[in-house]
């Protein structure tokens, strides 16, 4: 079924031809979906339910794996810069596509300041400074990724095993210092805000858990993706679930109530174990995480930005660069001219990035249900995969109630995409297309 929508300008083999090993997909994976949260979210979620949080964040992990899995079938089935584009094209058509395409791409970069200026707020907290010296920090972050890829995904997959390898043994520190120190008294009263508290945790915690979509949008990079995505996958799930709920335990085992009164758990259980300063240590796990998202990001949105070009939804001036090897140098400048404009934006309106990122996060959501939709018409009907994504989707339409006004800015998008789609000529020279689609 999924196979007879194809439109032709898809990729749609099992050989990508690319050089991403599995060991850098999970460095990918670790990076994306990790992300910035993991350095604040425990507390907020400790203060939000006590050591009940520890079954948000395991509950959130069971919601993660159908998830990710019908992503990595997807994508090992139609490798392709489009990611959840290329999905979307081949299950409802190509107006479908170029909104999902348009939700990350411009999605992602609203979102950008936000994943910059975490970082940068902390190292400025660290030097001294005011929000002149956070903005041009963050700046500096976006132009070091920036510089990265454009050396194409071969230099940036080996410099994100280096973030990842640094977060991860951050992490493992920090849980190995702190074990001896950990007192089981700690979990009592367990859930002192009842199921309400949970709630409240679990929509905190959902924010962690973004970022299985990012490296499809790579999966033409691999050397083989229909056996590396899902191995990537299985492997970063594991990873990923083992890192954040030692982190998340010790931060409730050895914290007690002084979790839910600092900003920084992670860091304050290093300073503690260690003698470091936890400004430093701070700076530091801020620096690397940041480093890491936007490192993903980034690669992601410029192949993303050259296959929206070659199909037509976006100008065909970005195609170049939507092959395996091919480094997309023109959707990489556009991405770079995004980023530099949501930054002028942001400082017009006080540089308040919570906005920014809460409709960035809609947007995602919003991929996520196209996505998972998607696999559940590509996937064979009956399959462990279809039931998966069956699953997935159920769950991804709960998640994005959460949203609320911040679907405007999806919304709005939507419509652009669409009327794009109509009126532009790469939508008149993809006629054809647009009819073998649908």
């Amino acid at each position: 079924m999924g196979e007879a929508r194809g439109d032709g300008t898809d990729s749609a083999t099992s050989t990508g031809g690319g050089h991403l090993t599995v060991v850098q997909g999970v460095a990918l994976y670790v990076g994306a979906v990790l992300g910035t949260g993991l350095l604040a979210l425990p507390s907020l979620a400790a203060e939000a339910a006590g050591p009940a949080s520890l079954l948000a964040w395991m509950g959130l992990i069971v919601v993660s794996i159908p998830v990710a899995a019908t992503f990595a079938a997807l994508a090992g089935r139609y490798p392709d810069a489009g990611g959840p584009a290329t999905f979307a094209r081949r299950a409802f058509g190509p107006r479908v596509s170029a909104v999902a395409g348009w939700w990350f791409y411009f999605g992602a970069l609203a979102g950008m300041p936000a994943a910059s200026a975490f970082g940068s707020a902390y190292v400025t907290e660290l030097i001294g400074g005011d929000q002149t010296t956070t903005i041009v920090v963050a700046v500096i972050l976006v132009a070091i990724t920036v510089t990265v890829n454009a050396f194409g995904v071969r230099v940036s997959g080996r410099v994100q095993l280096v973030f990842a390898g640094v977060l991860a043994l951050l992490l493992i520190v920090a849980v190995v210092v702190s074990v001896p120190r950990a007192d089981v008294s700690n979990l009592q009263p367990f859930a002192p805000h009842g199921i309400s508290g949970l709630a409240v945790a679990m929509s905190l915690l959902v924010w962690a858990f973004i970022g299985w979509e990012t490296v499809t949008h790579l999966a033409v990079e691999f050397r083989n993706p229909r056996r590396d995505l899902p191995l990537a996958t299985g492997i970063s799930l594991a990873v990923i679930s083992v890192l954040t709920l030692a982190v998340a335990g010790v931060t409730i085992l050895v914290l007690g109530r002084k979790a839910a009164q600092t900003d920084a758990p992670l860091a304050l259980l290093l300073a503690e174990g260690t003698g470091i300063s936890a400004r430093t240590v701070t700076a530091v796990i801020a620096v690397v995480v940041s480093l890491g998202v936007l490192n993903a990001f980034i690669a992601s949105l410029s192949k993303l930005g050259s296959a929206l070009g070659r199909d037509g939804a976006l100008p065909g001036w970005l195609a170049s660069g939507s092959e395996a090897g091919e480094v997309p140098r023109r959707s990489l400048l556009v991405v770079t001219i995004g980023t530099a404009l949501s930054f002028v934006i942001a400082m017009l309106s006080g540089f308040h990035i919570e906005p920014l990122l809460l409709a960035e996060n809609a947007c995602l959501i919003g991929i996520y249900a196209i996505a998972m939709a998607a696999g559940t018409r590509l996937l064979p009907t009956g399959s462990w995969g279809w039931w998966l994504a069956l699953i997935a989707l159920c769950l991804v339409l709960v998640v994005l109630v959460l949203a609320r006004e911040y679907l405007l800015f999806p919304l709005v998008l939507a419509v652009g995409a669409v009327t794009y789609r109509r009126w532009s000529s790469g939508g008149n020279h993809n006629r054809s297309a647009d009819a073998a689609a649908e």
